[in-house]
């Protein structure tokens, strides 16, 4: 993560960490970049070196609470409070306006930064995610279980006892690949997340911060209320070989964003669950077409 900044910003009092890889250029549109779960801002590599994509747009990814290098004093946080900061971060950076692309839980981040700043977001791209609860509902169509993925994690890290020699063992790293960049990634691409995963949830610090990412993903809100007071377009993008939320609840979730000037749902065959990283040329295609042809738009 040798390209990774930090800012200060006020809520939680939290340091920021993330990557703007090119100089900014304000004559450009900018897209916000939100990482998985126990992943970093490393996750969105692919887009930094595709020049057709960073010459179209500026790159700015934010790494959640709790992931990466963003700190905060406080133990517990949520989504909330990441959509909160992430709007502080531009701010604080210049940037008036983005679209916001977020994978998996960055996808819920995307929508809450929409509901609480509808005239600094000019479109959102939710990625491989679900914007229920982890619900019998999602099941049913396919999705994962995400309160059994996610109890026996949080139990494990819920200890009085301090853990100076706690990282997450390779079953977790692993499983996470798995789930995320498919069983068949390159060797290459599970070693750099074995090292990166266990490197950033290092002792008592990473145990706990491991621990608050656990339960935000298990014990999420919903979203499906409000979606009716989403009022930006909306790109979703879904792999069709995603294995913890499906096309299915996709095709039903996009349907909600009743009041989006557009809302399109995008399936790319054989997509894995970080699309980004699996099949880049289909979303960063996908990007410069949706981005460029919205800010177009909006100055009109």
């Amino acid at each position: 993560m040798s390209n990774t900044k930090t800012v200060q910003v006020p809520h939680l009092g939290a340091t920021a960490g993330y990557q703007m890889p090119h100089p900014y250029d304000a004559s450009k549109p900018t897209l916000v970049l939100v990482n998985s779960f126990t992943t970093s801002s490393e996750l969105y590599k692919g887009q930094y070196e595709n020049s057709m994509l960073t010459s179209k747009m500026n790159l700015l990814a934010i790494e959640l609470l709790g992931h990466g290098k963003t700190r905060t004093k406080h133990e517990n946080f949520t989504y909330w409070d990441t959509a909160i900061m992430n709007l502080e971060v531009m701010e604080e950076l210049g940037v008036k306006k983005a679209f916001v692309l977020g994978t998996s839980q960055g996808g819920w981040i995307t929508v809450r930064m929409a509901l609480l700043a509808p005239d600094r977001i000019e479109g959102i791209i939710p990625l491989g995610t679900s914007l229920d609860f982890e619900s019998e509902r999602t099941r049913q169509l396919g999705c994962w279980d995400g309160v059994a993925v996610c109890t026996g994690p949080i139990d494990r890290c819920t200890v009085n006892e301090a853990t100076p020699n706690f990282e997450p063992d390779n079953d977790y790293c692993n499983f996470l690949i798995d789930i995320g960049f498919g069983k068949t990634c390159p060797p290459e691409t599970r070693d750099f997340w074995i090292k990166t995963i266990k490197s950033n949830y290092q002792g008592d610090d990473g145990r706990r911060r491991a621990r608050m990412a656990a339960i935000n993903l298990r014990e999420r809100e919903g979203l499906h209320g409000r979606l009716f007071d989403v009022r930006c377009p909306v790109m979703w993008l879904h792999g069709t070989d995603d294995v913890v939320y499906s096309v299915a609840n996709a095709e039903q979730e996009i349907k909600m964003f009743v009041n989006a000037p557009e809302a399109n749902l995008v399936t790319v065959k054989g997509g894995a669950h970080f699309l980004s990283a699996s099949h880049p040329q289909d979303v960063d295609n996908a990007l410069i077409e949706f981005i460029g042809r919205v800010h177009n738009r909006s100055k009109l």
